[in-house]
């Protein structure tokens, strides 16, 4: 199947009070990775980071049909699938910065967040890890819970040799599980056209699964794709995959300019930034452009106060601090 569009047609966002709440937490994403990277910057942020920025129509759009009963396996790139499951951003925050009040304790930094009561199972700084453990959730989930299992992994995970034993077995056992391959066009700074043969849906497919190619810098082609998805999962019928075409606006890691890109290819990736699309088709569906400004603000304002907040949060001990390193 392919699925890829740029713009809905009017009145495509029959709910807007949701697609209000999806514009806020997609703020909350963009300004999140910002006050990182400015932290980070800083000398405040320990070890790496990868920011999820340019790509946070994807976490959102999956997150916003999921149910409680669902998990989550994200990638090192993870802050994003974090917040949008609804970890709590000061938390998320205070771990970046390596503080005791940190969803794990300031013990996990980026790469590794997890947060069960978030159904967020753990985000995987080996490539592809994500798909290994989801799997073995929607395993678990299939013979419990009747939940499903969703996996984020880059182009990058499509060279892994785990990854189709991971789709042969899924497909299979028919297990709920939903692979959502976020395209960026990236793997780390090697563009995946020079290092991946033929298409990455044309590889699923051959073993039978559903799989689709969707504009991953829209919302609302992401929350659609997200339904069919998971329902298809939940009713039984085995794994589904979607890639979703996307880009990251800021480089592979903290220590990456970007100086490998294209001239030109930012800024056209750019002018479909998910967060200013949203908000144009917010606007035409008759949305106050007053209301959308005003969130705009409170996010600014709630985003200073975690910075002052995590900042003035205290390191673990001294003491497990030096076990540790040893």
């Amino acid at each position: 199947m392919s699925h890829v569009r740029d713009q809905p047609a009017t009145g495509v966002l029959d709910d807007l009070d949701l697609y209000r709440r999806i514009y806020r937490q997609m703020l909350l994403i963009r300004g999140f990775e910002d006050l990182v990277q400015s932290l980070f910057l800083a000398g405040e942020v320990y070890g790496t980071t990868h920011l999820y920025s340019g790509q946070e129509a994807i976490a959102t759009g999956v997150a916003s049909v999921l149910e409680e009963r669902d998990r989550v396996a994200a990638t090192y790139r993870g802050h994003g699938h974090a917040l949008a499951l609804g970890v709590d951003p000061q938390k998320l925050l205070d771990e970046m910065l390596g503080r005791t009040s940190g969803v794990n304790g300031g013990r996990a930094g980026s790469m590794n967040v997890n947060s069960p009561d978030d159904r967020l199972i753990g985000s995987f700084g080996i490539v592809g890890g994500s798909i290994a453990a989801a799997t073995g959730a929607a395993l678990a989930l299939g013979r419990t819970t009747g939940g499903v299992a969703v996996a984020y992994f880059g182009d990058g995970a499509m060279n892994q040799g785990y990854v189709f034993e991971c789709l042969n077995f899924s497909q299979v056992f028919k297990l709920p599980l939903v692979l959502v391959c976020e395209n960026n066009g990236y793997g780390e700074y090697t563009p995946y056209r020079s290092v991946t043969a033929g298409e990455i849906c044309a590889r699923v497919e051959v073993m039978g699964v559903p799989a689709e190619t969707i504009d991953g810098m829209s919302v609302w082609t992401v929350r659609e794709s997200a339904e069919r998805a998971v329902a298809h999962a939940r009713a039984g019928d085995g794994p589904v995959f979607v890639e979703a075409l996307t880009y990251r606006f800021v480089g592979h890691s903290r220590s990456d300019p970007g100086a490998y890109r294209p001239d030109g290819e930012l800024d056209r990736w750019r002018a479909r930034d998910p967060i200013v699309v949203l908000r144009a088709q917010l606007e035409a569906e008759g949305v106050d452009a007053a209301d959308l400004d005003e969130a705009e603000r409170e996010m600014s304002v709630q985003l200073e106060q975690m910075r002052e907040r995590g900042l003035a949060a205290p390191f673990p001990a001294e003491l497990t601090a030096r076990e540790f390193k040893d």
